[in-house]
């Protein structure tokens, strides 16, 4: 990556720890990138996350950042991400993101397509979790996720999405929705934001 675009783990360097100084055995930005590392694989638990960290050897533990010859195992992940500020998290991930596209020039004269669009969490609320769904703001010439906002029960895609719009950049940029979010007020906003609509 160009010297414009900060590196994953540095960005990731800047989210909270909420660990006690007592009890970080291994560096946040490590854990962190152990799990998103993992989740781009394919391992979704708190387990087969583990495991992934454990089956890569010496190599992707010191390139990840880890300073004891293991990586976490499931149950330190659980108790570390039932603890995290997501917020933060997500927010410095679309920071990287949003730089990440910076550094890949458009051609001339071509705007940035963004799709907005909400999904359920698959088989999340069979396990409890609230807020399954989720509304989400994908970049498709790089596939990144710039954004993404819990949608809360008992409401729609329509009262979360001036939140996502609010901290998006959408100053040369085309947005697409899907029918639902077909308002004239949602359109109102992308537009005095600088944004294109389709």
């Amino acid at each position: 990556m160009s010297a414009e675009c900060p590196s994953l783990l540095s960005v990731l360097a800047e989210v909270p720890d909420p660990r006690g100084r007592r009890g970080k055995r291994h560096p946040l930005s490590a854990t962190l990138a152990l799990a998103v590392a993992a989740t781009l694989c394919g391992y979704r638990s708190y387990g087969a996350i583990a495991e992934w960290g454990r089956n890569y050897g010496p190599a992707l533990i010191v390139a990840l950042g880890f300073t004891r010859p293991q990586t976490p195992c499931a149950a330190a992940l659980f108790l570390l991400f039932r603890r995290l500020d997501r917020e933060r998290l997500e927010a410095a991930l679309g920071r990287w993101a949003e730089a990440v596209l910076a550094t890949v020039p458009l051609r001339e004269g071509q705007l940035e397509p963004l799709a907005i669009d909400g999904k359920t969490v698959r088989g999340a609320k069979q396990q409890g979790a609230l807020n399954v769904h989720l509304l989400s703001v994908l970049a498709h010439r790089l596939g990144l996720t710039l954004a993404q906002q819990a949608v809360p029960d008992h409401t729609n895609e329509i009262t979360a999405i001036q939140t996502v719009l609010e901290g998006l950049i959408l100053k040369g940029r085309v947005v697409t929705v899907d029918a639902l979010l077909c308002q004239r007020e949602i359109a109102q906003t992308i537009v005095a934001k600088g944004g294109t609509t389709s």
